[in-house]
This record gives structure tokens, sequence and C-alpha cells, in this order.
């Protein structure tokens, strides 16, 4: 950063993605979720530094090449449904011609068919079919959206990113998207997985399935959607559990992610005090303790690692508990 200064946007983040898994990836804005899956694509700024492991099937992606992810990861392996649609497409041309281009390039279609196939693309994602020969700026923001993930649904890449995928579209919308993306892991043809923080991949599970790590703000969608939920606050993944214990009983166990639940408005409607840390000016320990109705001496100089699905002090069941050290060598950004 400008004047020497380093920003820790992701740290000590781990976790693997198997064929036919979702996992969700939720936290408040700026806690580093895009910024991890820009590095799993490679497309992190100039500047940016990056350590630890991401397999995917074999292959490296945090020291892969820009030859190699550009000719054989981005769209082919991993598709992406990025965060700001509008600023993605390509705004001199229709959605009809990228729609054709991209799946010419992905699938071999030939000439005489690309027009039926991109309209079977675009109906994948909803998108109008009478909108098909607009330009990007002619869109509307949900319009925008759902060309977007048509576009990354046209591979039917063994992984997919999803970062806000349901960004400016009403709930019934929000709906047909997950469940489109939802037949997208579940559909035969994954042959692998992802995995971070020196943790392998998951191998082949028979051609079944492919995997979904969708990064969103919306728990409605993600508990529509989603098998596991990673918990993300300042850089860290705080909280990974499975989406129906998650979700259901026992519920979180973080208090972040218990607050994150009961904001929502069919819950407590409680919102979390004060604000998250600036990632260039962390706290020594725990950078969720200024806000945290549990928080002792220990939480203000002591980082707590992800231990059992939580990176807490105090766990439900566990006051004042202390946890194992600090794991180091992950990933991180």
């Amino acid at each position: 950063m400008r004047g020497g200064r380093h920003v820790a946007a992701v740290t000590d983040v781990s976790f693997d993605l198997a064929p036919g898994q979702c996992l969700a990836l939720v936290g408040e804005s700026g806690c580093g979720k895009s910024v991890l899956a820009s590095a799993l694509l490679g497309l992190l700024p100039g500047n940016a530094q990056t350590a630890g492991t991401a397999h995917l099937d074999g292959t490296e992606l945090l020291t892969a090449s820009e030859r190699e992810l550009s000719r054989s990861v981005r769209g082919r392996r991993i598709g992406l449904v990025p965060q700001s649609p509008a600023a993605h497409l390509t705004p001199v041309r229709t959605v009809r011609a990228q729609l054709e281009e991209t799946v010419r390039e992905l699938t071999g279609t030939p000439k005489h068919a690309l027009r039926a196939a991109a309209e079977q693309a675009a109906a994948r994602a909803a998108f109008p079919a009478d909108h098909l020969d607009r330009h990007p700026h002619e869109l509307s923001g949900g319009l925008a959206q759902r060309a977007a993930t048509a576009l990354a649904l046209v591979g039917d890449a063994p992984l997919l990113l999803a970062d806000e995928p349901t960004t400016g579209l009403d709930r019934d919308l929000v709906d047909r998207t997950v469940d489109e993306l939802r037949r997208h892991i579940d559909a035969p043809g994954g042959t692998g997985g992802v995995g971070t923080g020196g943790v392998g991949t998951p191998g082949d599970t028979g051609g079944v399935g492919r995997a979904l790590l969708m990064i969103t703000h919306d728990l409605a969608a993600a508990e529509r959607i989603a098998d596991r939920v990673a918990v993300m606050y300042a850089g860290r993944i705080v909280e990974l559990a499975e989406a129906a214990d998650f979700f259901g009983a026992p519920g979180p166990r973080h208090p972040y992610a218990r607050g994150l639940l009961d904001a929502l408005p069919d819950r407590a409607f409680t919102p979390i005090p004060g604000m998250p840390p600036e990632l260039g000016d962390l706290p020594p320990g725990c950078a969720f303790a200024a806000r945290c109705d549990r928080a002792t001496d220990r939480c203000t100089s002591v980082v707590p690692a992800l231990t059992d699905g939580a990176a807490c002090h105090h766990p439900p069941g566990t006051p004042g508990e202390p946890v194992a050290a600090v794991r180091e060598g992950a990933a991180g950004a």
C-alpha cells in the first residue's frame, strides 16, 4: 500500500470443497471474501502478496502462471459470477454476442447452433430472450447480474465462484438463481474439488457434481443452497459449520456468527453493535472483541485459533476456557 503500509486482507484461511458441495462464505463488507476469490483466480493487483496453497485437481492456483490460468483455469475449470457484473461485461457488444462467443470458446458449438445455444444459456439464468440484443448499459443491475451468471455457467466448470450472485434481484429471482446454482452443483460432471491452506483436493468422486463457493450477504439464499457455511470477519474465518447446524440447532458458535443471524428481520432483528476494524489497523487479539459482550482480557491480547469449527476463546458451553495456539502457515493475501 501507499507509504509502505501492509494490509492483511486474508489471513490463515483454510477449507476444502468437494464436488457436489456448496460452501457459503458470509460476513460484512470489507472482511476479505472477494479478495479470497480473486486470489484463487489470480486476479489480485500486482502489489498483492500471497502465501500458502490452493489446490484444484492438482493445480496450485496461487503459483500458476498467467498463461495457465487464462488458458486452462478461468472459465474452463473455474467459473466466476463477478461482484460487479456491469464492469465485467464488454460495453460495446450485445449480451447475445458475448454469450455466443463464450459458448463457442468453451464448448466448441458450431456456428449454426450458436444462436440457440446462447438462448439456452440465457434461460438457465432467467435472462429474458427479448433482452439478448441489448448492450450492457441498457440493462438494469438485476439483468446485468443474470447476464453474468449465464456467462459463468456456460463452461459447466467443476468449480464455480459466485460473488454476490443475487445482488439486485427480487426474492423470486433470488430463489430461481440459487436453485439453478444448486442444479449446477448436483449435475453430473465434477472431477475434483478445491482445498486451501495446505488442505489437499478431496479427489475424484466418480464424476458426480460440481463445487460452488458462494460469497453472499443474503443469509436466506445461503440457507437455501449451502451444505456448509464459513463466516469471515476481519480477514479470518471465525466459524466453519454444517449449514443445517448453523441455521438450525445448535446454531452458530461464534458470537459474531450468532449476531449475523440475530440481525435478520425474521429472527431477533437486533443489530451487532459497533463497526468492524480496518484491515490495516487490526487489534492484537480477537478482532471482534470490541463488539463482543463475552470478551475478556485474553480476547484482547490473543488471536483465537479455529478450533472445533469456531475461532473463539469462549464458545457456547465453555466460557473462559482457553483454546489451542494460533495455527500458522495456512493462506493469506
